[in-house]
């Protein structure tokens, strides 16, 4: 079901805001599946869509009915409500700004909130980042934070942990943060990336009985079926793990179970994933900490080193490796980088992962040289 969909200029993002209008971005990546819908023969129907009942939906007058219904309304950002905070914008409004500005600060930390102070810092503009808790990316293997942390402190952005927002007021020069720890800021935008709320409100899930949790989330079972067993949902209005290829993978097993015959449970054993900050970050399987909880005795294999490249560059960019190996069976149950093209590496890494890769495995094939991504396979020393 579609969120309504308003085709608006630049100008119009200001008041639509300011009037407390909701706003969906129409990217590229939607209209790539639009036109996969309708090449598969789907007919669309765009517009705000309400569950009537179990099998019913209403689009503004337009009824219609289904044996089933999914609901895949994705999620929404969340931004707290402190004084000031209308003044603040989000990952939505980030792409049409007028003009790139010059003071940023960035609340979060998350993926989104990292790559944005990447994005924002590389386009030139003086970036700060404030995070309430100690480190950023809180999930992640410890090494990953810590060392990505110094890395986009190098470049020259301004990581402030412990440190959260009290207060936002509107100056005549921008922007003037008043902080939790007593200290003041003065920025031209602030960017709120502290989370996102699953879009269930005005659905009229709670109508028909359809059960959600605290934050709103829709609660499945493990085939992605509601207490109402004609609607099921997936992706982030579930709240399980918020990524892309894994709303699709729902979506497929969804599919597979309602009209392939073949009940399917969604994997969510083993996801690659990466975050897109400067630098990227790779990451599959658990980290360090998971590992010692899970499997008792491990073993961790970890290297920091300065990419080839840069003994031409000058450049002090270090990237690091990082494999952890359940010390019973040899297996590698994690792997991470943070470096140039992470995403690409950790993808061929994650195959290896899904398909139970041994240690030994991984030390009998021959490296590319000269990569980083060759680390991965010449690491021979344990970490003591």
């Amino acid at each position: 079901m579609e969120q309504q969909r308003k085709k608006v200029t630049v100008p119009d993002l200001g008041r639509m805001k300011a009037a407390g209008e909701r706003i969906t971005m129409v990217t590229a990546y939607d209209c790539a599946f639009a036109r996969l819908l309708d090449e598969a023969g789907v007919t669309r129907i765009d517009g705000r869509a309400r569950l009537t009942g179990p099998h019913s939906v209403a689009i503004g007058e337009r009824r219609v009915s289904a044996e089933h219904v999914l609901v895949a309304t994705g999620s929404w950002p969340s931004v707290p409500a402190a004084p000031g905070c209308e003044h603040a914008i989000t990952s939505n409004e980030a792409f049409h700004l007028d003009a790139l500005p010059g003071r940023v600060v960035v609340v979060g930390g998350g993926y989104i909130a990292v790559e944005f102070a990447g994005i924002f810092h590389g386009m030139g503009a003086e970036v700060r980042q404030l995070y309430r808790g100690e480190l950023f990316l809180r999930g992640f293997d410890d090494d990953v934070r810590a060392h990505l942390a110094e890395e986009m402190r190098k470049r020259g952005i301004d990581l402030r942990f412990g440190s959260d927002v009290a207060r936002i007021e509107k100056t005549p020069r921008g922007l003037r943060l008043a902080l939790t720890d007593g200290s003041a800021l003065e920025a031209d935008a602030v960017l709120y990336a502290t989370g996102r709320r699953p879009n269930t409100q005005g659905l009229g899930l709670e109508a028909i009985g359809v059960e959600t949790g605290p934050g709103g989330e829709v609660l499945v079972d493990d085939y992605s079926r509601t207490n109402v067993p004609s609607v099921w949902a997936i992706g982030d209005v579930t709240a399980r793990i918020n990524l892309t290829p894994v709303a699709l993978h729902e979506g497929v097993c969804f599919a597979r179970t309602v009209f392939g015959g073949v009940p399917t449970v969604p994997d969510h054993r083993d996801v690659p994933t990466a975050v897109f900050s400067t630098p990227n970050v790779g990451t599959v399987g658990v980290t360090e900490r998971e590992a010692r909880e899970c499997y008792g005795e491990v073993r961790v294999f970890r290297e920091r080193f300065r990419p080839l490249r840069h003994t031409l560059t000058g450049r002090d960019e270090k990237t690091l490796v990082k494999l952890v190996v359940d010390a019973a069976s040899d297996r590698v149950v994690g792997a991470h980088m943070v470096g140039p093209e992470a995403g690409e590496i950790l993808q061929g890494i994650g195959i290896a992962v899904k398909c139970g890769v041994t240690k030994a495995q991984l030390d009998a094939t021959l490296g590319i040289h000269p990569t980083s991504a060759e680390e991965f396979v010449t690491l021979r020393t344990a970490v003591a």
